[in-house]
């Protein structure tokens, strides 16, 4: 599978995700948990459950993006209070900043100004989660820490 077919396919599989009934955060990380880390139990989307709705319909940092610096927490993180947190810290801002650029915000109201569960709101949720799922894919290929055996 090519770099561009892999992209597409995660924004599908975090599209379907999402379709499904997982909230923004949950999708993002359901999706890649499937490829990154298939021996993770998958009850551990319940961590993930609060970020939707922008810190539960809060409305703050979209949970598309959470999701994400979890997904790049997940593969490149410390494991113990020794370890460097800095390479992790480094990807988490730039991707952080990649999604502002793409979306000119990263507050979910700003990102979804209707109102929570609204067929519209629903509607735009879906993009933003599928295509932050693509930007992440894309993002991990480029720094080259998407797991080797699925790029293609």
């Amino acid at each position: 599978m090519s770099e561009a077919d892999l992209a597409t396919e995660m924004r599908n599989r975090a599209g379907e995700q999402f379709r499904s009934g997982y909230n923004c955060a949950e999708a993002v990380f359901t999706a890649f948990r499937e490829i990154a880390a298939p021996d993770l139990d998958p009850g551990l989307v319940r961590m993930f459950t609060g970020f939707g709705g922008g810190l539960g319909h809060a409305g703050c940092m979209c949970g598309a993006l959470t999701g994400s610096v979890a997904v790049i927490g997940l593969l490149t993180g410390r494991v113990n209070r020794e370890g460097d947190r800095e390479n992790c810290y480094e990807l988490a801002r730039n991707f952080h900043d990649r999604f502002e650029q793409k979306f000119s915000a990263t507050c979910c109201r700003v990102l979804n100004p209707h109102p929570f569960d609204t067929p519209e709101h629903l509607k735009n949720c879906l993009k933003i989660t599928g295509n932050t799922a693509k930007l992440l894919t894309e993002y991990l290929i480029e720094k080259n820490i998407f797991p080797a055996g699925e790029k293609g």
